[in-house]
């Protein structure tokens, strides 16, 4: 019987080699670089008391679209459980299992309860910032405490943690998500036109704004303008005049400024009290974390609920880190030093190098040129007669 032509092969070597348009082999260099990496903020993030616990990848659906999981069930991928018929989807978020876990297996830990992850996530569709559609996420959730020092707390452990693994220079943008909301409906709007507002205020588009709410038009001007570095923003965030729970919120959001300043002089810290969008389930300070002249956030974070059983709610403050916006804020890793070892090594040299921290490459073939096979092998070094020689 005939094999395939080698256009057939070729063909089917294409098509095995094309992944879904989001989806990527992750190769050497570049895997172990992303692997160091979450070993490194896990590491950060071990050493301030956090647990780390590892969730499956797929769960019930329902289980996923509790509490802050409602907001983000359009990314999930679906599948049908063959046993039970129920169906399952894939995670797009880990914080949404921390919630879970938080509420059910351990409901009745002591709290402030710490947990720490890393793990891949999936999503149905990637954006223009993050077009992959499968990364890694690592972050922490700090469940049970209502008090500014936990989101205090959180912040400055997301910030050791990019310091931790290379990146210097961090900014901080702190966002209020849910104070647009609050002023749309102290001013009776309808749903319609507080989703327009809403979105309006998200663009920075003033111009549909005057036309949407011409009398009020001024107040989201106001709004608008307290985005940019902090201080001067927080002084145009009190000038509103704001009320009740509005007021209560900006207050939070200075006395949390505050106590950042002291903590992370070296921060770069700025105030978007208009942007909702990404932080959709948060029920007050969020905030997004950049490396200075960087492409994209390197993580976001901040306050949310965790539905327990019976309507019962508690508070959380969580933050993510995204390891592709990550690496690509970091220089390319360079290749591994490896070390060649010519066939008639033996396994104790062998053990004694590897136990140096030498990654070695053993000959397999007696007779050959071990230079040229050390070379060929990509190797940065070559052992000898007992010495260890730089290609």
């Amino acid at each position: 019987m005939k094999g395939p032509s080698k256009k057939q092969a070729g063909s089917m070597y294409a098509r095995q080699a094309l992944l879904p348009e989001g989806f990527r082999d992750q190769l050497a260099p570049r895997a172990e670089q992303e692997a160091s990496l979450v070993r490194g903020l896990v590491d950060t993030f071990l050493a301030h008391g956090y647990d780390r616990v590892s969730p499956p990848v797929v769960e019930y659906e329902d289980s996923l679209l509790v509490g802050a999981g409602a907001a983000r069930g359009h990314h999930m991928f679906r599948v049908m459980d063959p046993d039970t018929q129920r169906m399952m989807a894939v995670r797009s978020d880990m914080t949404i299992q921390m919630a879970r876990l938080a509420a059910t297996r351990l409901a009745d830990t002591p709290r402030p309860l710490r947990l720490a992850y890393a793990g891949s996530v999936l999503r149905t569709k990637g954006s223009q910032i993050r077009p992959a559609r499968q990364f890694v996420q690592a972050g922490v959730e700090l469940v049970g405490s209502d008090s500014v020092e936990a989101e205090l707390e959180v912040i400055a452990v997301a910030v050791e943690a990019l310091h931790s693994v290379g990146i210097a220079n961090i900014s901080l943008d702190l966002t209020l998500a849910p104070l647009p909301n609050m002023i749309c409906e102290k001013i009776g709007l309808d749903e319609t036109t507080k989703n327009a507002v809403l979105a309006a205020l998200d663009a920075k588009d003033f111009g549909t704004l005057s036309q949407l709410v011409p009398q009020q038009s001024s107040l989201f001007a106001d709004l608008l303008a307290a985005s940019g570095p902090a201080t001067p923003g927080m002084e145009k965030l009190f000038a509103l005049g704001l009320e009740d729970e509005a007021a209560n919120l900006v207050a939070r959001l200075s006395e949390l400024l505050t106590m950042l300043i002291s903590r992370l002089p070296d921060v770069s810290i700025t105030i978007d009290p208009c942007e909702t969008h990404g932080f959709e389930y948060k029920t007050g300070i969020g905030f997004a974390l950049f490396a200075r002249g960087g492409k994209s956030e390197l993580g976001r974070g901040g306050r949310y609920l965790v539905a327990h059983h019976g309507a019962a709610e508690e508070p959380a403050t969580g933050f993510s880190v995204y390891l592709d916006s990550l690496m690509d804020a970091l220089p390319v890793a360079g290749g591994p030093k490896k070390l060649y070892l010519p066939f008639e090594t033996s396994e104790d040299e062998a053990n004694k190098l590897r136990r140096e921290g030498w990654r070695t490459i053993q000959g397999l073939t007696e007779g050959q040129d071990s230079p040229k096979e050390a070379a060929r092998l990509s190797c940065s070094h070559l052992y000898y007669q007992g010495a260890i020689t730089a290609l």
